[in-house]
């Protein structure tokens, strides 16, 4: 006879859901927002509150500006607002690398990982250090251009400023949403209603999300608000949203199924039943495609119910693709241990975020890749602080099939280790944005690895002749595709020259900031002739861009489908005309801060050729 459960158990198992869920140290949601509860939530006793600028900055994953300026960077999150409440494009505020979902539609646009779990959905990051720890009672965020980026707020349990390294790290998450779209880019006080925390902090991170913005978003300062005892919570009758109910019910087995990963499941402790039910009567492979739908945490949990679904769930072949990224907080040494015996077979692995502040060390990364490597193919670390010559040399002895390299912003590697990298002659994608590869190196990285297709030189400061790499680029790399220059801060005519002659199948070029490129001495126009298959040109800042230059690409280049020519004083409404009729597939146009491309002009083209966006950014 099947089991009766009454009325008064359900009633029973409600009433407890109420009381965990009034017992909740926060609500979720912005204020005033259609998540936001009362809680009747008093800290008792009452203590003086303490309101902080951020002290300095400490980490972050990419910004717009350059290394050596402060110009649109990260490190403008320090101190007091140098903007708000103004709004508009101004220098002195924090502006991350991309915006949109123009970088995911470009030729260089990688495959994304599968599995990624929903409630993930960051792009990059900042880390702030403030000067005294207190439990946060608030946190502002000064958005002056474009609101709306920030999907999640971190707290840490680590002081940077302390000399002796915590024996254990533990990050908490204060706030947590999905991307919104927020209607105009004025700017904004973004105070969001964050969880209450056990612990004092002094490092808070930021996490944003750019992919429904219009333009890039710009931040200027952010304010810590705590005190320095832990408030004790009264608890009061509240309101119950079942939706937050879930999403914290989500929180949890995020943290519950992580932790897993740290612990040796034992097959001996598992439940044998006398039959499977229906599972009997499936085929293997079905049941591995079911299961390939779940995130890492709940494979690590369904490991534990049997020993059928324990044996699918630690097959290799459930981690062809791992990317563990989303649980970067949680990664540790021990993590990879538990994980070596499933990623026999992976072929893609992200890592990116992960190890930071000891999570992970050279020994644990070293023995993961000795055992795990034979079979990759595609390997993610960006801002992998962990990462030294030691790891660029097992990488390089290790994963023989290697194909795509990310080490963007990787910025703790030496310029020595580098050279490691050569020894892969199979790669086709390198990314080696904000590093610090010198010339000799990346001379012998473009001499032996010929396959390139996709290469990423942005704001690698300590090139000295970027001319040489070109040239370099152009007699060994002919099958290149793609190819970042962003901010490269001495290539001429010359080197562009020998690029185009020898990169002929290139679709995408950017040149963004890079100020010894001028038009007058043609470098623009061979470009647009001797590439007629580029979709994606960035010629950001570079005021020198003509007409000429406009009415070379739209003779030449009719497959472009996104042009950058932010700041240039020479270029007509005419010409631009011209290139919109021609190449029928661009899709972005940013004309901000050229001085002859007025409002009226762009809403004129705008009407015209409704399927193009046209950019026009300003400052009040």
């Amino acid at each position: 006879m099947p089991p009766v459960f009454p009325m008064l158990t359900v009633l029973s198992m409600f009433y407890y859901m109420c009381l965990r869920r009034r017992a909740r140290t926060a609500t979720r949601g912005e204020m005033n927002s259609r998540r936001a509860i009362e809680s009747n939530t008093r800290a008792l006793p009452i203590n003086v509150e303490i309101v902080q600028y951020a002290k300095e900055v400490l980490d972050f994953s990419s910004h717009y500006g350059s290394e050596n300026s402060m110009s649109y960077t990260m490190w403008n999150l320090a101190g007091i607002p140098n903007v708000y409440p103004s709004s508009g494009d101004f220098t002195q505020t924090a502006v991350f690398r991309t915006y949109g979902t123009w970088w995911d539609r470009c030729p260089s646009a990688r495959l994304p990982f599968t599995r990624t779990p929903s409630t993930f959905c960051s792009q990059d990051y900042v880390e702030l250090a403030f000067e005294e720890p207190v439990y946060p009672t608030a946190v502002h965020i000064l958005e002056t251009y474009h609101p709306g980026a920030v999907v999640r707020i971190l707290a840490c349990s680590a002081n940077p400023y302390s000399q002796n390294p915590p024996a254990e790290v533990r990050w908490e998450i204060l706030w947590s949403e999905a991307p919104t779209k927020v209607n105009g880019p004025q700017a904004r006080q973004f105070t969001p209603c964050i969880k209450q925390i056990n612990f004092p902090t002094n490092l808070i991170r930021l996490e944003v999300n750019s992919s429904l913005l219009d333009y890039y978003t710009e931040l200027d300062a952010v304010v810590l608000h705590g005190v320095k005892e832990r408030p004790v919570l009264s608890l009061k009758t509240s309101m119950i949203d079942m939706s937050d109910i879930d999403e914290d019910e989500d929180e949890e087995k995020f943290a519950c199924g992580m932790d897993t990963l740290n612990k040796q499941f034992s097959i001996v402790t598992l439940r044998e039943w006398p039959t499977n039910g229906y599972f009997d009567k499936l085929p293997y492979e079905l049941i591995q495609l079911i299961l390939s739908h779940l995130t890492v945490p709940d494979l690590c949990r369904l490991a534990q119910t049997c020993k059928l679904l324990y044996q699918h769930c630690c097959d290799p072949l459930q981690y062809i693709h791992l990317s563990l990224q989303p649980y970067w907080a949680r990664i540790n040494d021990t993590s990879l241990e538990y994980l070596q015996s499933r990623c026999t077979l992976i072929q893609w692995l992200n890592l990116s975020w992960t190890g930071n502040r000891g999570a992970i060390s050279v020994s644990g990364f070293s023995r993961f890749l000795k055992v795990c490597g034979s079979e990759l193919v595609r390997l993610e670390l960006s801002c992998g602080h962990f990462l030294n010559e030691t790891c660029l040399e097992v990488i390089t002895e290790m994963c023989p099939n290697l194909q795509e390299l990310n080490l963007s912003s990787c910025d703790k590697i030496p310029p020595q280790a580098f050279n490691h990298i050569a020894k892969v002659g199979s790669l086709k994608r390198l990314i080696l944005y904000r590093t610090k590869v010198e010339q000799t190196a990346l001379l012998s990285i473009l001499n032996f690895c010929s396959e390139l297709q996709h290469l990423s030189l942005g704001s690698c400061v300590m090139i000295e002749d970027y001319d040489l790499i070109a040239s370099m680029m152009g007699a060994k790399c002919k099958k290149l595709r793609s190819l970042d220059l962003w901010r490269c801060k001495n290539i001429t005519e010359s080197g562009i020259a020998e690029l185009a002659s020898g990169c002929q199948l290139l679709e995408e070029l950017d040149l963004g900031w890079c100020p010894t490129l001028q038009s007058s001495t043609g470098c623009f126009t061979n470009l647009a002739r001797k590439l007629p298959n580029l979709q994606k040109l960035f010629l950001t800042a570079n005021r020198s861009v003509c007409d000429t230059d406009i009415e070379e690409l739209a003779a030449n280049c009719t497959h472009l489908r996104q042009l950058d020519i932010l700041g240039t004083r020479m270029v007509s409404p005419a010409s631009l005309r011209k290139l919109l009729e021609s190449c029928k597939d661009l899709s972005l146009l940013d004309v901000s801060f050229c001085s002859q491309i007025d409002n009226r002009v762009v809403l004129e083209l705008n009407a015209n050729f409704p399927n193009v966006f046209i950019k026009k950014s300003f400052t009040q």
